[in-house]
């Protein structure tokens, strides 16, 4: 008999088993994400306790879960195939922290809220992990104190990122999270080095997001509110998350102090917190005036206000321009901002309003910062690179160097600037194309999409600041949990996943 012939496959081509031996050491770090996260269930579970809301069990069970499946899969990938993590294994850990993370997540809402399915409490995890702050919960009111903890709190970890807290950890497993870090912050932070070393970065910023909230708490109870609703607020600001305790949101305070210290705090989350690390560090300003970033977002924030108050009170909405001045103030940094935050339904407002307030979502925060969007230095590069192009139409020898503030950037990331610009509105299209063939009307499926894509929370129509998300199809719901996580991981570090380079050897 004559032997059969080895199968052969394609130069180049991933071969299953090698495919799956690749694997094992990032789930083995993947594992030591699960662990780290495992005493976050802890939080909600003293608050449930010191407050007598009967939820303390849908915590223990949270953790539980979480840590023994965590400890499971660490033992179980320990010392199989142990090599060091390559660049690519940056994106895949990512990706998979982001997704699976979010459903042990799910475990508290599942155990708390009877009759609430899986397709909504992950929706509602990845929402604050990515602090999106869509929601398909209402009766906010009414829920136990410690699920909105615990909703904000994912908010609160997701707005810096659990890998950039995890990097700092790394270390003791044996594995470098340089290219984690890179993997996973976004916009211009990617090759920024703050000190010499990776964790000590990561320590510093987290030393520093932590800092910020302890004062934002602070100055949310002197402003009139209780201790517990300062803290959830504080969460969901600081990650610029938009998750409430109350289906009013911010209108259900009435409190124009309390909107003051929203604004300055939601400011503050919306800029690179290498600057505030900085300015930190060297107990100087000087770092914001030399962030290119920082003065446009300001500018932009300023301007708008500005513009949306005059309109505003020139179609009658609001009577004089101090009521028009303090709901514009409030509801354009908090969209513009991704934070979705509302002291009024602006969706009632004239349809310029609302639709300029989710164009500027798109890209006024600053990369580095806990917002969403494409980021003012894409923006601004995009800007400047059409202009180059119409300026080298009529001085085609002409040098045209494209600075960003006095950094002369080179072509190779205008070009990657272009991709990502390109990927983005390819997938805003796409997206709202599967909406739309759902049955969804167009209002709604693009501002869903938008605000998703944008981690922003409130969209108009079926998804406005009135209502929430709990109208769509678990379809419909699936297709928006998947724009949260492009957004959140900036597109390219998940749909690189979908590639066939990405698993060639």
């Amino acid at each position: 008999m004559s032997r059969p012939l080895p199968l052969r496959t394609a130069p180049g081509a991933p071969r299953p088993v090698d495919a799956v031996f690749r694997v094992f050491p990032v789930l083995h770090v993947l594992s030591g994400a699960v662990l780290l996260f495992s005493p976050a269930f802890l939080v909600p579970l003293g608050f449930s306790m010191a407050l007598h809301d009967g939820a303390h069990r849908a915590y223990e069970s949270g953790f539980i879960v979480t840590f023994v499946s965590g400890l499971f899969t660490f033992f179980a990938t320990r010392g199989r195939h142990r090599r060091e993590l390559q660049p690519r294994d940056g994106f895949l850990l990512v990706s998979l922290v982001w997704t699976v993370v979010p459903a042990f997540a799910t475990v508290p809402l599942l155990a708390a809220l009877p009759g609430m399915s899986f397709t909504d409490a992950y929706f509602e995890a990845v929402s604050g992990m990515t602090t999106s702050g869509a929601t398909v919960l209402s009766g906010l009111d009414a829920l136990a104190p410690s699920i909105n903890i615990w909703r904000t709190l994912l908010v609160w970890i997701g707005g810096m990122g659990i890998i950039v807290l995890a990097v700092a950890i790394l270390p003791l497993l044996g594995v470098g999270g340089s290219q984690l870090f890179k993997a996973e912050s976004p916009g211009c932070m990617k090759d920024t080095k703050l000190t010499p070393r990776i964790g000590d970065t990561a320590k510093g910023l987290w030393a520093v997001y932590a800092a910020v909230t302890a004062a934002c708490i602070a100055a949310y109870h002197a402003a009139g509110m209780t201790w517990v609703d300062a803290v959830i607020h504080a969460f969901s600001t600081m990650g610029l998350g938009g998750f409430s305790s109350h289906d009013e949101s911010f209108a259900w305070f009435h409190s124009p102090a309390i909107e003051s210290v929203t604004i300055v705090f939601m400011l503050v989350a919306s800029l690179n917190f290498a600057t505030h690390f900085l300015a930190v560090r060297r107990r100087s300003l000087r770092p914001y005036a030399a962030d290119a970033e920082a003065g446009r977002v300001m500018a932009w924030m300023a301007g708008s206000v500005l513009m949306i108050a005059a309109f505003l009170v020139w179609r009658g909405v609001y009577d004089d321009f101090t009521t028009a001045l303090r709901h514009a103030a409030f509801n354009v940094v908090s969209i513009a901002s991704t934070t979705g935050f509302a002291s009024v339904d602006f969706g009632q407002w004239p349809v310029f309003a609302p639709i300029w307030m989710i164009f500027m979502s798109c890209f006024v925060t600053s990369s580095g910062s806990t917002g969403g969007g494409i980021k003012m230095v894409r923006a601004s590069l995009l800007f400047k690179q059409a202009v180059r192009e119409m300026t080298r139409i009529i001085h085609p020898r002409a040098v045209l160097p494209v600075k960003f503030g006095e950094q002369v950037i080179e072509n190779n990331v205008i070009f990657a600037v272009l991709a990502f610009m390109l990927m983005w509105g390819g997938t805003i299209i796409v997206m709202s194309m599967l909406l739309l063939a759902s049955g969804l009307d167009v209002v709604s499926a693009v501002t869903a999409v938008l605000a998703c894509i944008n981690n922003m929370g409130p969209g108009l129509g079926a998804v406005g600041p009135a209502t929430n998300y709990a109208s769509l199809t678990d379809f419909q719901t699936w297709v928006c949990t998947f724009s949260m996580l492009l957004g959140r991981l900036e597109l390219f570090t998940m749909l690189v996943l979908f590639t066939p380079a990405f698993w060639r050897k």
